[in-house]
């Protein structure tokens, strides 16, 4: 790694002004930036560590919505949503291996925004909020690209504001070394309507896919994703599996997650 400095601002609006300079990258759970830091991908001058922070954890219910606070890692996203969001739970409490759960964060997940991370599928999922130090910003409109959101490097993900369904479930087909998704599907039925989020199978990173949600607010169940396929051009294609089998299991996955959700 190259020589940096860390600091530990106790403000959010600390933290913002120490983002002023260009060179300096937010740590959270560190477990994307430190390994890119160990490969010499990245060379900040500064890392701006957001645990001195008061009040970036924790995780609250506020009408029909369940809160997470950015620097909330996955571990008690999964115990404190077990009762009050299932799918939720469930999704959290299958990302990596005990450390990753640990020590990863619901922020720095979605502000990195890897094509095969799973928190990118809940939020477009469920029609999240990304609350952050300066504004309010729909999923929809959050992630732009492989690796690429609508943050600007010195606005910070303060917390995430997730619907809560009638009904929903996540089905993850994973990468067995990683445990990242290979393919993930996040299904969510609302009152007004089914959403469908595929992650892990397409080179501009999670996406909602609006046929199958058209079929499934008609009628929820697996047989209505019948005659639907995903367009494989864009698609991922690797060692682990090629464009054309990711396309085909994105639609396997939606269909177990309708299953399951019921």
């Amino acid at each position: 790694m190259y020589s940096f400095e860390i600091v530990y601002p106790e403000t959010i609006d600390d933290a913002v002004a120490a983002l002023a300079d260009e060179e300096s990258e937010i740590l959270a759970g560190g477990h994307t930036l430190i390994p890119t830091l160990k490969n010499r991908l990245a060379n900040p001058t500064n890392l701006v560590s957001l645990r001195a922070i008061e009040g970036l954890k924790g995780v609250s219910v506020d009408g029909n919505a369940i809160v997470v606070r950015a620097a909330t890692c996955h571990a008690d996203v999964a115990s404190a949503t077990a009762s009050t969001f299932p799918a939720l739970s469930a999704l959290a409490g299958n990302i990596g291996d005990p450390a990753v759960r640990n020590h990863g964060t619901v922020g720095g997940s979605l502000a990195n925004n890897d094509p095969s991370a799973c928190y990118p599928a809940a939020a477009l999922g469920t029609g999240a909020t990304i609350v952050t130090s300066s504004r309010e910003i729909s999923a929809d409109d959050f992630f732009t690209g492989m690796f690429e959101t609508a943050l600007p490097f010195d606005e910070i993900i303060t917390e995430v504001r997730f619907p809560v369904p009638e009904s929903a479930s996540y089905q993850k087909f994973e990468q067995p070394a990683s445990r990242f998704a290979l393919v993930g599907a996040f299904v969510a039925r609302f009152v007004d309507g089914v959403r469908v989020a595929i992650t892990g199978a397409s080179m501009h990173g999670a996406f909602r896919w609006s046929e199958a949600e058209a079929a499934l607010s008609g009628s929820f169940q697996r047989s209505s994703l019948d005659g639907l396929s995903l367009d494989s051009e864009d698609m991922i294609g690797d060692l682990h599996g090629s464009k054309e089998y990711r396309a085909h299991l994105a639609k396997v996955m939606t269909g177990r997650a309708v299953d399951a959700a019921g």
